[in-house]
């Protein structure tokens, strides 16, 4: 489970402390490390216990990249990549003005919230106290979504602790580019289409069978497993079969770390051909 900053009791070792955490970040970038150490930082200042990373691409669905979500409620991210993210408060915000941008549940939610369809069929079955929702730009209409939440006793989120996330913002969004290497500064369109037509066809071709490529290439699409299952035609079961054996072969431990190694095949796309 995701743990909570302990307090800092002086502002001095406050500022010490946000210092190393961030300089473990800036290490860490492009390394299955990063993501965990970016949320230690954000801590400091915002103590939260869970979160969930989402990549937001155009009118796209969202694509899944982390999460620290635990084992009993993963259904619930399965039925909220399926289609229920379009009923979220914190998306129907969001694409209104497509800015980076920090928010609060109770700031976006509709006034008959606990009556809407998506607190019905998902809210309440993640057993949440409180969400702050903040959205980076990648650059090529691409952002991050970072979903970070409260549980059970722990105090609702305040207005300071807000502010402080949106004054993080454009550290956060620089580390991130670097990170996923999705600088602002893109190849023309067609570019674009081939070296990822190129990169998806050979992900994994070293070590996956031909179906356990057609289930990487699913989970990086943004597929929960049973959408996966859909897709390919096989049960749930069998999918999660494949995603474990994905995992070792690739020497992955998260869909983070599968990310990043498909964003290295990706920048070899073209020159790869050559």
């Amino acid at each position: 489970m995701a743990k909570s900053t302990s307090k800092i009791k002086t502002p001095a070792a406050r500022e010490q402390q946000r210092a190393l955490s961030l300089s473990k970040a800036v290490d860490s970038i492009g390394q299955a490390e990063f993501l965990p150490n970016m949320m230690d930082y954000l801590r400091i200042d915002v103590p939260f216990v869970g979160m969930l990373l989402l990549m937001v691409d155009g009118s796209n669905r969202p694509t899944h990249i982390y999460d620290t979500i635990r084992a009993a409620y993963r259904p619930n991210l399965d039925i909220y990549l399926d289609g229920v993210y379009e009923l979220d408060p914190f998306f129907v915000s969001f694409r209104k003005n497509r800015q980076p941008c920090a928010m609060l549940i109770r700031d976006v939610a509709p006034d008959r919230f606990q009556l809407t369809e998506y607190y019905r069929r998902y809210y309440k079955n993640i057993e949440l106290r409180d969400e702050m929702a903040l959205f980076t730009d990648l650059g090529d209409d691409r952002y991050l979504s970072f979903s970070i939440a409260r549980r059970g006793s722990e105090p609702r989120f305040r207005r300071h602790e807000l502010k402080y996330i949106e004054r993080d913002l454009p550290v956060l969004a620089a580390l991130c580019r670097r990170h996923f290497k999705l600088a602002s500064t893109q190849p023309s369109e067609a570019s674009a289409e081939q070296r990822l037509e190129f990169a998806l066809e050979r992900f994994g071709e070293e070590a996956l069978t031909p179906r356990e490529r057609d289930v990487a290439v699913c989970i990086l699409k943004g597929h929960s497993s049973k959408s996966t299952a859909r897709e390919i035609k096989v049960s749930p079961e069998t999918v999660k079969i494949h995603r474990k054996n994905i995992y070792r072969k690739l020497n992955v431990s998260s869909q983070s770390d599968l990310f990043v190694r498909f964003v290295a095949t990706l920048n070899q796309g073209i020159s790869g051909r050559a």
